[in-house]
């Protein structure tokens, strides 16, 4: 399954061994989906693009998030084995794509941009890269977890903002609060990584191998799947996460997900920035 384009080249990595996924994507709330899915072989990958904050001018159903998430994915399934110098492959061809639609370093909030999280499964061991809020979780066979990416939440002051402010003006987070939504925008690169372009994305990118050992699942996930928060402050309930998988994979996750979502139409219960984001992910089984 490759969802990115419709493109087709060889592939770069050994798909010798076959891992038997699931996988999920669903568009949310919004117009377009800009989350993608990279499935092929033995080489997995979500990536959570993130629009422009400004008109994209691009054609309808398209949107600067949206094409860099593909860019990303086509990189990684196009770059061979080594997932860092994919990395480094999708940001440049992230940044070219956008320089033909005249966006520039020059205006850092019009930047297209994406988050990723990438592993390619051999027999006993994992090589992964990940870089923003999409993350990668290893489900063990004694039923603990360990996250194998930083769990970094930049949007954590706008949302403290947002269920702080009074419900009577009945405008959205996207025009409530536009100022700080652009001042996080700008902190790309800076306090928290995306693939945008920008040569200092490659400081934020997460690499490295891990064993396989006591391992059962490997789940990759955009922040859409993250379980809602009443109090934007409190850490992520990973445990809660976890028991929803065990139960019922990913689609358990998702329903719990929207389950909660819906029943705070206009986002104040479990502040975010709509009713339902967009989601891609990709549970690997690799219990032997």
């Amino acid at each position: 399954m490759y969802t990115a384009t419709d493109l087709r080249v060889p592939y770069p990595y050994d798909d010798y061994f076959s891992w038997p996924a699931e996988t999920l994507l669903q568009k949310g709330s919004g117009a377009v989906n800009e989350d993608v899915l990279l499935c092929e072989g033995n080489l997995f990958g979500v990536f959570d693009g993130a629009s422009s904050l400004g008109r994209d001018h691009l054609p309808p159903g398209t949107t600067g998030g949206l094409l860099a998430a593909r860019i990303a994915a086509d990189a990684f399934r196009t770059g061979g084995s080594d997932l860092c110098r994919s990395a480094d492959l999708a940001n440049r061809q992230i940044n070219a794509a956008a320089s033909v639609h005249g966006i520039t370093e020059g205006e850092r909030h019009l930047l297209w941009s994406t988050s990723a999280a990438v592993v390619c499964v051999a027999e006993d061991y994992a090589d992964y890269c990940q870089i923003g809020d999409s993350l990668i979780l290893l489900v063990m066979e004694d039923g603990q977890y360990r996250l194998l990416t930083p769990d970094t939440d930049h949007d954590l002051e706008t949302l403290m903002q947002w269920k702080h402010l009074p419900w009577s003006s009945g405008l959205t987070i996207g025009t409530e609060l536009a100022e700080q939504i652009k001042k996080v925008r700008l902190q790309m690169n800076r306090a928290y990584g995306v693939l945008n372009g920008e040569s200092t994305a490659l400081d934020f990118i997460n690499c490295g191998r891990v064993a396989l050992d006591g391992v059962a699942s490997i789940l990759l996930f955009t922040d859409g799947l993250f379980l809602p928060k009443e109090n934007p402050e409190e850490k992520s309930d990973w445990s809660r996460f976890v028991a929803c998988y065990q139960r019922g994979g990913l689609q358990e996750i998702c329903d719990q997900v929207r389950a909660l979502q819906q029943d705070d139409p206009f986002c104040r219960v479990y502040p975010r920035f709509k009713l339902h984001d967009d989601i891609a992910a990709i549970a690997i089984n690799v219990k032997h």
